[in-house]
């Protein structure tokens, strides 16, 4: 996955090598979280919110057009 800050828009863009990731592994790659087991106590702890629904598995696997942040802040989305 390659990470990327799209300033034309506006929008944090993390943008993926493969199909999909997981949604702990997009926390720590979009810098959300600093380590996998922080990303995993985020979401079990219902802080995190993908397309506009609390999420609490961290295995939840995101694709392109998805979209994720960690409480009220910046809205990130998955693209390929």
């Amino acid at each position: 996955m390659i990470l990327r800050n799209a300033e034309e828009t506006n929008m944090a863009t993390l943008t993926l090598r493969n199909n999909s990731i997981t949604l702990a592994q997009a926390l720590k790659a979009s810098g959300l979280a600093d380590t996998g087991g922080q990303a995993k106590h985020l979401v079990r702890s219902g802080d995190v919110v993908v397309n506009d629904a609390v999420e609490t598995q961290p295995g939840r696997k995101l694709r392109p057009g998805d979209r994720f942040r960690l409480g009220k802040g910046e809205e990130w989305t998955v693209s390929a």
